[in-house]
């Protein structure tokens, strides 16, 4: 399955990546297999989106849990929770 991957504000600085297109394997049916399946990248990947790093993500634009699942062509973006004043 193809996905289109966003990254967004510390994410994206510590990667070097804003997005990219990607195939999944069959596997991978949730966004926590997908964050489990990147973070098998290594390196900064590994640290950036480790298991105990608290991010948010959107699914289709729609914020959802780690449960969520997967849908073909979907646009997946993860970013840092956003505090505000």
């Amino acid at each position: 399955m193809k996905l289109e991957l966003r990254f967004f504000a510390s994410l994206r600085e510590a990667l070097g990546v804003s997005q990219e297109t990607i195939t999944i394997p069959a596997q991978v049916k949730t966004i926590a297999d997908l964050r489990d399946h990147l973070t098998q990248r290594g390196g900064l990947w590994s640290d950036v989106l480790a298991e105990g790093k608290v991010l948010r993500c959107a699914l289709n634009h729609q914020m959802v849990d780690p449960k969520t699942p997967l849908q073909p062509g979907a646009e997946v973006a993860f970013f840092p929770p956003v505090t505000g004043g």
